[in-house]
């Protein structure tokens, strides 16, 4: 007897079972953490890199592509990838620097002058021969000249005494602040007289505004009360608002013979206003203590500007 006939029906037989394939815990979860990883990860774009090629000019490009594939592959959805280019743009050129020893075209044109105008004028020619320098010549420039003085004086303290007076003020010696000063005042009764000479040293260059210079001399004063003579000592104030002798101010505060039973002391103050280029209109005004007796004079007259 065949065994088949003991095998069971077709509809009772049961389809042969997979073998059962057993993974531990641990490794399914560190999977698990993979693919949720890489589904986080982005996919590295793919650049392109231009560089210029160094024989040909600056404005051509040539690209080369740089390619970094990802490394991570997503786990749902296309994989995408960015393209992004880099263009080169050409640096500008820089200017060319100028050479310092390339000479001035305008500075080597020759100027057309009448040749008559050259001549009559001194600046011009300095000019012509070399630019000065402005500030300092304006510095060292002095800002008073030298003047011959002429004019009328009155005494008032000794009965209104009419009188005269002349000098010459400010004779430089040199281009230092060093001058050298004479004058001489009468009345014409003969109740006042007085001369002497002076040496002024002004402290800070003659171009300035406002200078000072002490003063050093011989003087001889004659009143009817008294006669002195001796060293002539003081400073001198000078205010200059308008240069070379159109309008200056001085205060002079002096003494002859110091120290001595003579002395007296002199305090003067002029003021000179020019009326032409050469000439111009001087006042002063002094005052003259001794301990006898106290004078005073005032005084105005003309001046000539050299």
């Amino acid at each position: 007897m065949s065994l088949a006939f003991f095998a069971a029906p077709a509809w009772c037989q049961y389809p042969e079972a997979a073998p059962l394939m057993l993974e531990p815990v641990e490794t399914k979860e560190r999977s698990k953490e993979a693919a949720v990883t890489e589904v986080g990860k982005e996919p590295q774009p793919t650049r392109l890199v231009a560089s210029p090629m160094a024989n040909q000019e600056t404005d051509s490009t040539t690209t080369r592509l740089n390619t970094q594939p990802s490394t991570a592959q997503p786990v749902e959805g296309p994989q995408h990838s960015d393209l992004t280019t880099s263009q080169s743009t050409p640096l500008p050129q820089p200017a060319p620097t100028p050479n310092p020893q390339t000479p001035n075209p305008a500075a080597t044109i020759p100027i057309d002058l009448d040749p008559a105008l050259t001549e009559s004028s001194p600046v011009l020619q300095r000019w012509l021969k070399q630019v000065p320098n402005v500030l300092t010549d304006i510095r060292r420039d002095p800002s008073f000249r030298t003047r011959l003085r002429l004019g009328y004086s009155q005494f008032p303290s000794t009965r209104q005494a009419g009188g005269v007076h002349l000098g010459i003020e400010d004779v430089f010696v040199g281009r230092s602040g060093l001058t050298l000063s004479a004058d001489y005042q009468t009345a014409f009764n003969g109740t006042r007289e007085a001369w002497g000479a002076d040496l002024r040293y002004y402290v800070r260059p003659l171009g300035s505004i406002i200078n000072v210079a002490p003063v050093i001399g011989y003087r001889h004063l004659a009143t009817t009360r008294y006669t002195t003579d001796g060293v002539h000592v003081g400073l001198r104030l000078l205010l200059v608002p308008s240069r070379t002798g159109a309008a200056d101010l001085a205060l002079t505060q002096s003494w002859v013979a110091p120290g001595s039973e003579a002395e007296v002391g002199l305090t003067t103050l002029s003021f000179g206003y020019a009326l032409t280029h050469n000439l111009r209109l001087s006042t002063d005004l002094q005052k003259q203590n001794s301990r006898f007796r106290s004078d005073s004079r005032v005084g105005i007259g003309l001046e000539w500007m050299f």
